[in-house]
């Protein structure tokens, strides 16, 4: 090789390194955005004010805001499969599942300390048009599968279905995390994931309990004819395609209803997901009243809280609507929904204080362990295809059983 063969390879090279790095701070950048704003929501000009660049170089980059989005959200799947690759390393399904947390706990400490960026959450990924959205979708289904992985081989259908409820309340219980960990301090990391890891390996049952619970009927009389429907499709296609994938025609076509009779029911979209958001937050904490009501052990109150919301879930009178749609709200209407779900899981963790006082609940960290209800409960809609395969009451066991009796407990088996 000559002397100018060596130069221009050099130059070839710090080329190469200069493109991948200003890829990178783009693609973080534009991760940030759709954590705040939604994919949707996402625009080149802030990109590129966030990158300190104009526009035009981020379209060297990225020819469409959807092509962006995509990269980022390929980004995400490829850092949960080489997380989850490195677990399955480890020699058991305890040892694999608590690698799998110290990796997400290890990068939440380091972008608290601001070392690295966080990467765009997967909540649009339905949104996102063909043929992306089904690549995208067959790398979350890989994904998926990955982590069912986790606990082995299945000896039959009925562990299957119990390992594919477990990986998604492992994965979603990771996703919920940045939702709550804001509240400690980064050098608390290390004990909330042991306190997390406990409620995953152990469960919350005190000695000797079993699942029994005993569904609460919540219906009640609808003051306005017609809304509640409206509510329930709304509440479904913004679970399914985010806050803005979710226009007003599309709810409206669910329906079949005119977009005038929209704004019959609701001034704005804003309004209709703050409606969305009450009716779910009151259902949950109508779940909660009433079991407190019945009396009997903290335990029965909790599990048959849990197995309500559940069931409502999985039926055609559900679901709730999911966090995933705060990202398209005014910050001051998302801060308000924020702490009303905080409100719902500190009355869990009163629950289990009271549960844990009487000997019906294992000792836990029960705020750390109200949480992963609520990740639980809200990740729920996801599975309603799961739980269709199967008898009602065992879906709900199942996907309950996960942190009632933990990640690696198979009792439920014998239900």
């Amino acid at each position: 090789m000559q002397a100018g063969d060596e130069v221009r390879g050099e130059e070839e090279e710090a080329g190469t390194k200069r493109f991948r790095a200003k890829r990178d701070a783009i693609l973080a950048a534009a991760a940030e955005a759709i954590n705040e704003q939604s994919a949707k929501g996402m625009t080149f000009a802030d990109v590129a004010r966030r990158v300190g660049l104009n526009t035009t170089s981020v379209t060297y980059y990225f020819k469409r805001k959807e092509d962006l989005a995509a990269a980022c959200f390929e980004h995400t799947l490829d850092r949960l499969q080489a997380m989850l690759d490195e677990s399955l390393a480890e020699s058991t399904p305890r040892a694999r599942v608590a690698h799998y947390l110290a990796l997400n706990m290890e990068r939440f400490a380091r972008i608290e300390r601001g070392e690295e960026q966080a990467f765009a959450v997967l909540s649009d990924l339905r949104a996102m048009e063909e043929p992306v959205r089904a690549r995208l979708l067959a790398g979350w289904q890989r994904v998926f599968r990955t982590t069912r992985s986790l606990w082995g081989p299945a000896a039959n259908r009925a562990q299957t279905d119990l390992h594919g409820a477990r990986a998604h309340v492992l994965l979603e219980n990771t996703f919920w995390l940045p939702l709550w960990l804001v509240r400690y301090e980064v050098d608390q990391f290390d004990r909330i994931e042991a306190r997390l890891m406990d409620v995953f390996e152990h469960g919350i049952a005190g000695p000797d309990q079993g699942w029994s619970p005993e569904l609460i009927d919540l219906a009640h009389d609808e003051p306005e004819p017609g809304r509640e429907a409206f509510l329930l499709a709304a509440t479904r296609l913004i679970n399914e395609l985010g806050y803005r994938g979710a226009s007003v025609q599309k709810i409206a076509s669910e329906l079949n209803v005119t977009k005038g009779s929209f704004y019959h029911h609701l001034d704005a979209k804003d309004d209709l997901v703050i409606a969305c958001y009450k009716r779910s937050f009151d259902t949950i904490a109508d779940a909660q009243r009433l079991a407190d009501e019945r009396g009997e052990s903290h335990w029965h109150r909790l599990t048959s809280t849990i197995a309500t919301l559940l069931d409502v879930q999985f039926s055609e009178r559900g679901p709730l609507l999911r966090t995933t749609a705060l990202s398209g709200l005014p910050a001051t209407v998302r801060r308000a929904m924020v702490e009303r779900s905080n409100r719902i899981a500190r009355r869990f963790a009163g629950t289990m204080m009271d549960g844990i006082a009487e000997g019906s609940i294992r000792p836990v960290d029960a705020l750390v362990a109200s949480q992963a209800l609520m990740a639980l409960q809200n990740a729920a809609f996801d599975m309603r295809k799961w739980a269709s395969t199967m008898p009602r009451e065992k879906a709900v066991a199942f996907y309950a059983s996960t942190l009632a009796f933990g990640l690696f407990d198979d009792r439920v088996l014998g239900l």
